[in-house]
């Protein structure tokens, strides 16, 4: 079994990190398996050294331990481009140039009965999809002065295996017991739409960076929060596009504050720093996540 914990640089690990990260360490060693530790920059705007550096400091101390060197994220600029090269080429993808404050113009009367959010916030309306079904862009580059969308009716039309479209799961939502998690192309279509998979700024996105960086390091167990949950399917859509095999998912509870709220970087409360700076030691963050 390889797990791994995957943190953004963007500010202090608080308690639910600490949760997620155990776990999936907990996990491989249960399994004589191996952890890893992969740090997710690819937002370079947001990323600190100084946080990167306390991610370190806050895992060693939690006694979590893995390889080095560690997979960083903005070294692997190319390998992204590769991938999205190759869903250009089969006419997967399409540039987009809509604004936030488009999409929300476009979405602002919704159809009755139709879902509004996805994994990655307002579902896109479609508006600077290509009407051609035909195209080619094997003999272009990929833009690099626009988003760019996966073009999920695209991908149903020339999709021919759906017994892909599935996924093991054995975290919270089955009870910890083992599914296996069937959906289909409609159904992503309607829930999560044309999801952007490059940032004009970045040229990549999380959605495209998880899947060939799991894949590069051979990652059998995804261990991560069930508000990512939905977006595993988009996860597994990609596995497939890209001829990756899928790893298996494990899902779990997420660590809330008193009033039931999700944690946040920016509630320095929970922060493991405050915990480590009043005395707390490693047991005790563990009795305090239920591990």
């Amino acid at each position: 079994m390889i797990t791994r914990f995957a943190p953004s640089p963007t500010g202090p690990l608080h308690l639910g990190h600490a949760y997620s990260a155990m776990l999936a360490y907990d996990m491989a060693m249960a399994e004589n398996g191996m952890f890893l530790l992969r740090i997710e920059d690819i937002d370079q705007t947001r990323a600190r050294s100084k946080w990167e550096a306390q991610i370190y400091d806050d895992l060693h101390w939690l006694g979590l331990r893995w390889p080095t060197p560690i997979m960083r994220q903005s070294d692997r600029l190319d390998s992204y481009r590769s991938a999205i090269d190759r869903l250009w080429h089969d006419g997967q993808l399409y540039a987009c140039h809509c604004t936030r404050a488009d999409i929300a113009a476009a979405t602002a009367a919704p159809q009755e009965g139709g879902p509004t959010l996805g994994p990655d916030g307002v579902i896109y309306p479609g508006t600077c999809r290509p009407a051609d079904i035909n195209r080619n862009h094997s003999q272009h580059s990929a833009p690099t002065d626009a988003a760019l969308r996966l073009d999920i009716s695209m991908v149903a039309r020339n999709f021919d295996d759906t017994s892909a479209l599935s996924f093991t799961e054995t975290g919270a939502r089955q009870n910890r017991s083992t599914a296996v998690i069937d959906f289909t192309l409609a159904d992503l279509a309607r829930t999560t739409g044309d999801i952007v998979l490059a940032r004009r700024d970045v040229g990549t996105s999380y959605h495209l960076s998880v899947v060939v960086d799991d894949a590069a390091q051979g990652v059998t167990h995804v261990v991560r929060g069930e508000d990512l949950y939905d977006a595993t399917k988009i996860h597994v859509l990609l596995q497939h596009l890209l001829g990756l095999s899928s790893p298996t998912y494990h899902h779990h509870r997420l660590i809330r504050d008193d009033n039931g709220k999700r944690l946040a970087k920016r509630d320095d409360a929970r922060a493991l720093s405050a915990y480590r700076a009043e005395g707390a030691t490693p047991a005790d963050i563990r009795r305090l996540v239920g591990l």
